[in-house]
């Protein structure tokens, strides 16, 4: 990580631990390079927005289409729209009407959570490739608190069939099953209390200085200890926040956006590990075990080349996890690094210098893209000086994705 101190200063290695068959392909992409983010837009997050899923993905996609038009020196109209959601968001051809697309082209809803955060700019960039689209808006807009809660979503093993083995031992939703694998992993990598308090600390401090952010409170680690226990060795305060909130991006053509951060490579992949225990020889693994090696080699980058990293957040052992698994800090350095506050946004791993899905807001992981756009435009929160790589993960346990975003 350069951060400002320069490549020389980089802990660990690019060597990765965790299973030698990865998923996804090492090709270097067609679109590589090829699509740029030109535009931003969010809401405000809160607890209790009192407007529906819909007003909050217009707010945030007319947000995005203007600070687009700056970037493009004109107004944007996109001619494609895409969107992910589990059934708890509003309709793509709905959010068509209310911005007053009369005609729109491709679209697409795709059901899934935080794996889809940051490969659906693949789809975006895919449709530009393609001659399809031109200008592509992204969204995700849900009331996550006031309406329909994340931790009330049970687990979907094998339809309901392998529920009736777990639930006996009190798996009734993601945080119990990713407190499981984060248990082994922090008696695996011997990581302590201390290390996701350090976790949780930095993205709160991170967060001290981001307006939009919901948790902007410092804490102590008597403050860490003494948080409600919810499933070993997660307290409350270990999990990702419960948010409303919308945020959206306009993709477009490099050639139409030439200053905008361009999009250089996605990868998606996974397997046994986080997600199917009962299966997998290490119940720690998750997605980015699988995908870190074939996304740098799509996009022809190595670790020490990223700059800030926007990981997904949603528990506090997964940072340590992702750190590891994309090469950016050995296992043995893992402590250390943690403690030693390297990963804040002047250290030597910066991460999440906005305060993540942990402190700023849970918009389902494309927030933390939005704030890579920032960090490469040097409009970051924290700014991380001379940011021109950003590595943005999403999570769904073995299963998930990546992307690799650079300067223009």
């Amino acid at each position: 990580m350069t951060g400002g101190h320069g490549p020389s200063k980089r802990l660990g290695s690019s060597k990765r631990q965790g299973s030698s068959k990865r998923q996804g392909s090492s090709k270097r992409q067609g679109f590589a390079g090829k699509a740029a983010i030109a535009g931003v837009g969010m809401t405000a997050l809160s607890r209790s927005s009192g407007r529906t899923e819909l007003r909050l993905a217009t707010e945030a996609s007319e947000a995005a289409l203007a600070d687009a038009a700056e970037a493009m020196g004109g107004a944007v109209r996109p001619d494609a729209i895409l969107s992910y959601h589990l059934n708890d968001s509003a309709p793509v051809l709905y959010l068509a009407r209310a911005l007053r697309l009369h005609e729109i082209g491709w679209h697409n809803e795709i059901y899934g959570g935080g794996t889809q955060s940051a490969s659906i700019l693949a789809d975006a960039a895919m449709l530009i490739d393609a001659g399809l689209a031109e200008t592509v808006l992204v969204y995700r807009a849900l009331n996550g608190r006031s309406g329909k809660r994340m931790n009330a979503l049970g687990l979907k093993l094998g339809e309901g069939t392998e529920e009736q083995f777990t639930h006996p031992y009190g798996m009734a939703g993601p945080v119990h099953q990713f407190a499981l694998a984060g248990q082994r992993y922090l008696y695996d990598t011997g990581l302590t209390e201390r290390h996701t308090y350090a976790v949780v600390a930095q993205s709160r401090a991170h967060a001290a200085d981001n307006p939009r952010a919901l948790r902007r409170e410092r804490i102590d680690l008597a403050t860490y200890l003494d948080d409600p226990m919810v499933a070993s060795p997660l307290r409350r305060i270990d999990c990702c926040q419960e948010t409303d909130g919308a945020c959206a991006l306009v993709v477009t053509s490099a050639e139409r956006a030439p200053a905008a951060p361009r999009i250089q490579a996605v990868v998606r992949g996974g397997g046994p590990g986080a997600s199917g225990m009962d299966k997998a020889d290490d119940v720690t693994r998750v997605f980015s075990a699988y995908v870190a090696a074939s996304l740098y080699a799509a996009a022809a980058l190595k670790p020490e080349q990223v700059d800030v990293a926007l990981l997904y957040d949603a528990y506090s052992w997964l940072v340590p996890r992702q750190l590891e698994d994309f090469g950016l800090v050995d296992r043995a350095d893992l402590g250390a690094v943690l403690a030693g506050e390297e990963i804040a946004w002047k250290g030597r791993v910066p991460v999440n210098p906005h305060g993540g899905l942990l402190s700023e807001g849970y918009v389902h992981g494309l927030n933390n893209v939005a704030e890579a756009v920032r960090q490469l435009r040097g409009t970051g929160t924290n700014q991380v000086e001379g940011a021109s790589v950003a590595l943005c993960t999403g999570f769904g346990g073995g299963y998930g994705s990546a992307a690799l975003l650079t300067a223009s």
